[in-house]
């Protein structure tokens, strides 16, 4: 990577620097225009941490001199902290650093820090980038400031001088501009260079104000510091608008003249020894293709696989390539390098190829910049085959012959020649290969609703195939699991991954993860129907640009350019997918919102086939465009890629009893001791499995688990859910002294006090449950309205009508339009067969005002039923079973009215449900005198 040299504290220090590498100390030089003195004496406290921060620059003789001159206060000892240590890198290749003034200021007194003469300052050879794959040769001078204290101010000035040779006696300058809210007590930046110099400069700064002088033979620009608060720009707009505020200064004339300057760095004639180790490697290649395209692809192969990536921007290596030869014996290089050894291969191979300079991050900035090499971070290889533009990057990895036409993402680059180039826009298209490619298969055999077991292959290529590959080598079995998991969650239906394994393949340059587990499919029930989403791409799709302010109404959109991504899923459906139809679009072939969305999918056997592949397009939205962009956003969103099970498919206890006489279930409960095997001393695959029978309504086998994960991690929360599985076996005494463990973990827990007053109750003890309720009630907070209902319901239920009616009425009084409560008020007045009027009042409104109406529903058919409306009571009941099929209390109800209203046999089957899913639901319903 090129590293253009712009001045930044930079902290890393590593090893010790060798004799002569050392600042020098002098006067400030005559060129330099004074600051404001600091008086110290009158700093107020609410003074900027900044006082003085000036930047003055002097372009000369292709010398670049930049002189600071800082002051901070100690406001705090963090800031003391901070300040403690100077710190002052430079490269002694290109400059020196010189040491003007380094002073304590503390009130009326000055300390001179460097006083006595001497060395005051230690260097360092810091290498902070090496974990980057960085070696710039940058040295820091070092001082511990001794004596300075909390109140302080630390008073720097010093200047760098830097001048490269690869600049032809060129000069470049680059500053960031201050803004508000960037705060500082005086604040300056200063450009001068020789009258009759041709520099030219530019800010991209809002409301710079500069004032532009001719003085002392010197042409000079000086802004003061900070500026306005700069204009903002929407995230999603291009990078040209949302620049970074600098100045720039440039003796390049024109990017010709860059282009012509940096040409005879890449030279390649001569550079390929005959005889050489590398013109061997040019041997081979010719040896084995004659096709100058697969000759290029087999360069760019060795140059990436061969050489690894290490920055050189030490003794003139900012600009100066490392030459072919070197690089191939040290095995290393940055881009220059690989770029300088790409070149000369493809040279011998009779190729023709040229360097192009490029900005990695700001191409589509780099037609508003000055001319500078200061531009760019990173040069590459523009080659022609055939006619035919080939873009080929030495730093890239994995490349194969079917990725060699694809485009970097880099927009505006400079082609090298020695007659000089303009700049070279690369219109950018989607690569060939999809980055990554995502094959899932889902066994959804068990029945819709429940877990499926899931296979998925991952396959990526490119840059984080070379991090994978690292990874596999290196990473224990916790990081793989963790890595693996963070991949693939997004794929796989907030499934668990059970057994994974990371594999790279050297031939394709593919890193692949396999994996299997548990998934956990999102099935929703709308209209007496189970749904549940297919889609991969639309789902998460967003299009919503704010263009409202005046400034941005002509501002486009940046749309998408990363996204590459290739995905194939299999669903196995129950029943061999009997009555199950697709919904929404099941052919797509579209650009949205700048991505290009294809989409096929079929239902044959049983079997969902469906393949996805999503490319950003890396355009831009015009405004005008954007109305309609968000349109068929909106269009593709209300036609969502869905599967629909037939609308008589069985009810979840059904088919959780059918699972267990058939044996579905076997194969999900043996991934779940998989888990429990591979993590023996954790204590979440136990409660997984719990959660499993549970879900099967093998309470037993829940609570063994649940037991030994107990074992394992005791927790407030395991206990309780192993005492309401008691409670609901009957099992009194365990759930009693399960709730009592819960509590010494969890004394203030909501659910241990909901639990306890429960089991209370069901004990022959109401009054002790509700002075335990009481005593939360009255000590307030956001669960207060929680223990009302509770104590209310309580109260109805042993027969004090009176005393829950005015509980609930208080509560409702405070919180008129709390919709628990009013469904609350609703179930007491329809348990105890009072006030019915007013109670389908306050069910409906609960339902009006409730985000799920399921209990409120519920609640209102209680009603209905003491008012012998049958009919609106099963419609009722229906409406909240539809929303959750799992209420045991709706289904119970259900049963009983159908019965009633003589249709025994199918109200059997919902008692029998109800019991199922509540063992102790006919006693619950005795309490109200309702009884099958």
């Amino acid at each position: 990577m090129i590293r253009p040299v712009i001045f930044a504290a930079l902290v890393t220090i590593a090893g010790a620097a060798q004799a002569g590498d050392k600042p020098l100390y002098a006067p400030a030089p005559g060129w330099v225009k004074a600051a404001p003195p600091i008086d110290a004496t009158a700093i107020a406290d609410d003074a900027p941490v900044i006082l003085l921060l000036d930047n003055q620059q002097r372009l000369e003789h292709g010398q670049v001199w930049g002189y600071f001159d800082t002051a901070t206060r100690a406001a705090s000892s963090q800031v003391l902290e901070n300040i403690g240590t100077i710190k002052l890198p430079w490269q002694p290749d290109k400059g020196d650093l010189i040491i003007h003034r380094a002073e304590i200021i503390r009130g009326a007194e000055h300390i001179d820090l460097l006083a006595g003469g001497g060395e005051k300052f230690s260097v360092l050879r810091r290498e902070e980038g090496l974990e980057q794959r960085m070696l710039n040769g940058i040295l820091t001078a070092t001082m511990a400031v001794e004596g300075l204290r909390v109140g302080d101010v630390l008073h720097m000035s010093f200047s760098i001088t830097q001048k490269d040779g690869a600049l032809g006696g060129n000069v470049q300058a680059l500053s960031a501009v201050l803004a508000d809210p960037f705060r500082v007590q005086f604040a300056r930046l200063r450009l001068l260079w020789p009258q009759g110099d041709k520099v030219i400069w530019k800010t991209s700064a809002t409301g710079a104000s500069p004032v532009i002088t001719d003085t002392d033979g010197y042409h000079q620009i000086e802004i003061k510091l900070p500026l306005a608060k700069q204009p903002e720009m929407p995230d999603d707009a291009p990078l040209r608008f949302r620049t970074a505020r600098l100045i720039e200064a440039s003796s390049f004339a024109d990017w010709a003249s860059v282009s012509r300057t940096m040409a005879p760095l890449y030279a390649t004639t001569g550079l390929i020894v005959p005889g050489s180790p590398l013109a061997a490697e040019v041997a081979r290649i010719k040896a084995a293709k004659t096709d100058p395209l697969d000759r290029a692809e087999l360069a760019l192969e060795l140059v990436q696989d061969k050489i690894r990536y290490l920055f050189r921007g030490m003794d003139g290596g900012n600009y100066t390539p490392q030459k072919p030869d070197q690089t191939w014996s040290l095995r290393y290089g940055d881009c220059k390098a690989k770029t300088m050894l790409l070149l000369s291969l493809l040279h011998e191979l009779g190729i023709d190829a040229e360097p192009i300079l490029a900005s990695s991050q700001l191409g589509d900035l780099v037609p508003t910049r000055l001319p500078m090499p200061g531009a760019f971070d990173h040069v590459l290889v523009h080659a022609t085959i055939g006619g035919e533009s080939l873009f080929l990057d030495g730093t890239g990895s994995g490349a194969r012959l079917g990725d060699i036409r694809d485009t970097p993402p880099f927009g505006s680059v400079l082609p090298v020649r020695a007659d000089g180039a303009g700049l070279l826009k690369i219109a950018f298209k989607p690569a060939a290969r999809p980055v990554t490619r995502i094959d899932i298969a889902y066994d959804e055999r068990a029945g819709v609703d429940f877990p499926a077991p899931f296979t998925i292959k991952a396959v990526y290529r490119g840059g984080l195939a070379q991090l994978m590959h690292a990874a596999a080598q290196q990473a224990s079995k916790e990081d793989i699991a963790k890595f693996t998991a963070a991949q693939l969650g997004g794929f796989i239906a907030g499934g668990k991954i059970v057994s994974r394994s990371l594999t790279y393949d050297q031939a394709s340059g593919e890193a692949t993860i396999t994996a299997a587990g548990i998934a956990y499919p999102d099935w929703t029930r709308e209209e007496q129907r189970y749904r549940s989403a297919l889609d991969h791409v639309v789902t998460d799709m967003s299009f919503d640009p704010d263009r409202a302010r005046p400034a941005w109404r002509d501002i486009p959109v940046a749309a998408n350019d990363s996204a590459n991504t290739l995905v194939r899923t299999t669903i196995t459906l129950p029943d061999h997918g009997t009555g199950f139809t697709l919904d929404g679009d099941q052919q797509l072939a579209d650009t949205i919102a700048g991505s290009r969305i294809d989409r096929a999918v079929s239902l044959t056997g049983g079997v969902i086939t469906m393949e996805e592949r999503a490319q950003g397009l890396g355009v831009e939205i015009p405004v005008a465009d954007i109305a309609a962009a968000r349109q068929r956003v909106a269009l593709a969103k209300s036609r969502l890629l869905r599967v629909m099970a037939p609308p008589a498919y069985p009810m979840p206890w059904q088919v959780a009893e059918a699972g267990k006489r058939e044996h579905r279930f076997d194969t999900l409960i043996a991934a779940y001791q998989q888990d429990i095997a591979a993590r023996a001393d954790k204590a979440e695959p136990l409660t997984d499995r719990a959660w499993f029978y549970e879900r099967i309504y093998m309470r037993s086998e829940a609570i063994s688990d649940l037991s030994r994960a107990i074992a394992l991690d005791p927790s407030a929360k395991t206990y309780l859910w192993r005492a309401r599985l008691y409670a609901a076996l009957g099992d009194k005494d365990h759930a009693l002294a399960d709730i009592t463990e819960a509590r010494k973990l969890d004394p203030g827990s909501k659910d241990v006090t909901s639990q306890l007053a429960s089991l209370d109750v069901d004990r022959g003890a109401p009054d002790d449950a509700i002075a335990l309720l009481d005593e939360r009630i009255s000590a307030g907070g956001k669960e207060k309205n929680s223990f009302v209902q509770a104590k209310a319901e309580i109260l109805a239920q042993t027969g004090r009508r009176d005393q829950a009616l005015s509980t609930i009425d208080a509560a409702i009084t405070d919180s008129p339009g709390n919709p628990d409560l009013l469904n609350m008020r609703c179930w007491v007045k329809g348990t105890l067969n009072v006030s019915l009027d007013t109670a389908l009042k306050d069910c409906t409104r609960a339902i009006e005002l409730g985000d799920s109406a399921a209990n409120a529903l519920d609640s209102r058919a209680m009603v209905y039923f003491r008012l012998n409306r049958f009919d609106d009571a099963l419609a009722d009941l229906n409406a909240a079973l539809d929303i959750d099929p799992d209420q045991a209390a709706s289904l119970y109800m259900r049963g009983l009215i159908r019965k009633r209203m003589g249709d025994a046999k199918v109200g059997e089957v919902d008692l029998g449900a109800a019991r199922l899913m509540s063992p102790t639901i006919d006693k619950d319903y005795s309490r109200y005198g309702i009884a099958p």
